[in-house]
């Protein structure tokens, strides 16, 4: 399943509505390291079962990432039964990408 653009109209039901576990990645288009960890959460998102991954655009929807004190990008929020579970803000390597979505999902 490949990531899911989320905006104001279906953040509740794909984010905070959702069974599973949600990573939501807090992104722009000129954000550099936003481009470079994208192809990387494109693969998580085929790869891993039992997580969704969605991304918001924070140009488009700054009333969300105001919501959730998103100062920095790229920031990466998973939500569990529709709260913040845990924050990962910057780029990092696919693998402790794939490691802190375990764990966190966890």
């Amino acid at each position: 399943m490949a990531t899911t653009k989320i905006d104001s109209s279906n953040f509740k039901s794909h984010v905070l509505d959702a069974a599973n576990p949600v990573v939501v990645d807090f992104w722009a288009e000129w954000c550099g390291p936003c481009k470079m960890i994208g192809p990387s959460l494109e693969e998580i998102s085929e790869e891993m079962d039992g997580v969704d991954i969605v991304k918001v655009n924070i140009d488009e929807n700054p009333d969300i990432a105001a919501q959730f004190g998103v100062r920095s990008i790229p920031t990466l929020m998973l939500f569990k039964n529709g709260e913040p579970a845990s924050v990962q803000v910057g780029a990092a390597a696919k693998s402790k990408l794939v490691d802190w979505i375990k764990n966190a999902a966890a």
